[in-house]
């Protein structure tokens, strides 16, 4: 069981992260889980990447300068940090995905996919399940990273206290590991970090689900927490094409490996277009 704690991308520092968690972000054009990076005026496809655990919206701000010009930039928005620091954390991925998938279904027309890194990527299964099956369309394509695929099995998780989910984070190899031994930071992420990781303990996804959507499978190949065979098994998931890339680098590969990453997926965007929203049979 896979979850990415700490990303933080290689040019914020530890000063500027504390100003993404305090700081309200300007969300006008967007719905209640939507932050759109840039404004696309006729997008061709859009697409929408849900964070990893004990992350938010703002790590995916980069990207929109390696993404083709006509692409939507979406992410999720997740209760109770960044612009939605108020809100109380929501523990349940059903209501969720539940309340994701209401928002993202009047927008499946311009060719939406989907991306999530570690408990994202479950959470994006899970909202193309519920666009399938409750708005009878599907994204043209799903892209997990950094999960293991339905039915492996995964690591134990922590204990709730400060220590257990501090060690666990680390164990992940992060290079801003440091992040936790700041005391400033330590209040404002452990809260996030620690809701998501109950999210991940309550989930209890039925066994035997796919989805219509292609799905692209990323995985770092030194990942700790999820090995290459374990991510493919995503591939069962989908009665759709699926394919695996493997980056070098650990659970963290999307930092370090950005360029390359975003690379790939400008690749595959621009395969998919065209591509109509997936219709059940039936």
């Amino acid at each position: 069981m896979v979850v990415f704690c700490a990303w933080i991308s290689r040019s914020e520092t530890m000063h500027s992260l504390l100003e993404h968690t305090q700081m309200s972000v300007d969300a006008s054009d967007t719905a209640l889980w939507l932050r759109r990076f840039g404004a696309v005026a006729e997008p061709e496809q859009r697409l929408v990447c849900f964070p990893h655990a004990g992350g938010s919206a703002s790590a995916f701000s980069g990207w929109r300068r390696r993404l083709p010009a006509d692409v939507d930039l979406l992410a999720i928005r997740y209760p109770g940090r960044e612009d939605r620091i108020t809100e109380p954390f929501v523990e349940d991925m059903d209501e969720m995905a539940g309340e994701i998938s209401a928002e993202l279904a009047p927008l499946l027309d311009s060719g939406m996919v989907l991306f999530g890194h570690s408990m994202g990527a479950a959470l994006a299964f899970e909202v193309a399940l519920l666009l399938e099956e409750k708005h009878g369309r599907s994204p043209t394509m799903v892209v997990v990273s950094g999960r293991s695929g339905p039915g492996t099995g995964g690591r134990d998780l922590p204990d709730d206290d400060d220590d257990s989910v501090i060690d666990f984070a680390k164990s992940l190899g992060s290079a801003n590991s440091a992040a936790y031994d700041n005391e400033d930071l330590r209040p404002l992420l452990l809260p996030a970090l620690r809701a998501d990781l109950r999210v991940i303990r309550n989930h209890s996804p039925r066994s035997g689900r796919t989805i219509k959507s292609p799905l692209s499978i990323y995985v770092g190949d030194s990942d700790p927490d999820v090995t290459v065979a374990e991510a493919y098994a995503w591939s069962h998931a989908s009665t759709g094409e699926s394919s695996i890339k493997v980056f070098p680098g650990g659970h963290f590969y999307l930092v370090d490996g950005e360029a390359e990453v975003l690379d790939d997926l400008s690749a595959r965007l621009r395969r998919a277009r065209g591509s109509k929203p997936v219709l059940p049979s039936g």
